[in-house]
């Protein structure tokens, strides 16, 4: 009489496997992470180079750069670069096109999408504001960035953040 062997995992492969499985995944999301926090710098440079572009050809545009003198991509400048604010930019043209930043309720420095925050000010990826500086008085250089450097631009915008591996300028 023959003994059928059953085809079947004894409880020990079965737990072996399951662990390989962990140790893999936990390999897995620290390099996850770094890609998605690059993909988040990738999407933060890109917003600083097109504020600092919808700022120049707005002067371009009225020769003269938008008006409050703002220090950060506040609502009232965001209004004005998107055609909203018919005052300052009485031919309603687009320089700028940004949404809500997504999620919204994203705590600043967790993950998202950049846009704009509750308040209508324009931020980046971890939820934290984009600042500009004007050379309203047409010197020639502007003093922008954390810690400030000066610059032979009309205009420079950047993240501000304690974290040099998210921090971003539009001038590098």
């Amino acid at each position: 009489m023959m003994n059928p062997k059953k085809n079947a995992f004894t409880l020990m492969e079965l737990l072996v496997v399951i662990a390989i499985i962990g140790i893999l995944a936990g390999l897995l999301f620290p390099a996850v992470n770094g890609a998605m926090d690059s993909a988040r710098k990738a999407q933060c440079k890109n917003d600083v180079v097109q504020i600092a572009t919808a700022i120049t050809a707005y002067e371009t545009e009225y020769g003269k750069m938008p008006p409050g003198g703002a220090s950060q991509v506040n609502a009232a400048l965001v209004n004005i670069l998107t055609g909203q604010d018919a005052a300052n930019n009485p031919r309603k043209i687009v320089f700028l096109e940004v949404g809500a930043r997504k999620p919204t309720n994203a705590p600043v420095g967790k993950g998202g999408k950049s846009g704009t925050n509750s308040s209508g000010n324009f931020v980046d990826a971890w939820g934290r504001d984009y600042n500009v500086a004007m050379d309203t008085n047409y010197t020639g250089t502007i003093s922008a960035g954390n810690p400030p450097v000066s610059l032979r631009k009309k205009v420079g915008v950047w993240n501000v953040t304690t974290n040099t591996r998210q921090y971003v300028t539009s001038w590098d």
